[in-house]
């Protein structure tokens, strides 16, 4: 199982960017993908997942609204759309699976696979 984030990058207040995850190994039809992100000095913070059969979507309250995360099956990625971002959204986003078919919330301790990160730096 391999994951691998990318799509980060250094952005104004209010600007967009769309994190891609790509997978490997294992097929996303079969599993929940979500995505965590951690900022220096903080703990780890679940922001949003997708379950596979009926891609029902989960967000933390702090970017529901904001971001949008999606699937393509067929190509084997999630992506999470993000908007209108805030200094605080600076972190490093994981994507993450724990190869189970819902998700349990926006919990990233249902996650057991991770990828590399890529860093998201929101400039006030």
């Amino acid at each position: 199982v391999q994951l691998q984030a990318s799509g980060g990058g250094l952005v104004q207040t209010g600007g967009s960017l769309r994190l891609s995850c790509a997978a490997s190994g294992f097929s996303i039809g079969n599993a929940a993908i979500g995505w965590v992100r951690q900022a220096p000095g903080k703990e780890r913070e679940g922001v949003s997942c997708i379950s596979n059969l009926d891609s029902d979507t989960k967000y933390a309250d702090d970017v529901k609204g904001r971001f949008t995360i999606s699937r393509d099956d067929a190509k084997n990625m999630v992506y999470l759309e993000m908007n209108s971002l805030k200094p605080e959204d600076t972190a490093v986003y994981y994507c993450a699976t724990g190869l189970e078919s819902s998700c349990r919330g926006t919990s990233w301790a249902q996650f057991r696979f991770w990828g590399k990160g890529t860093q998201v730096t929101v400039s006030s």
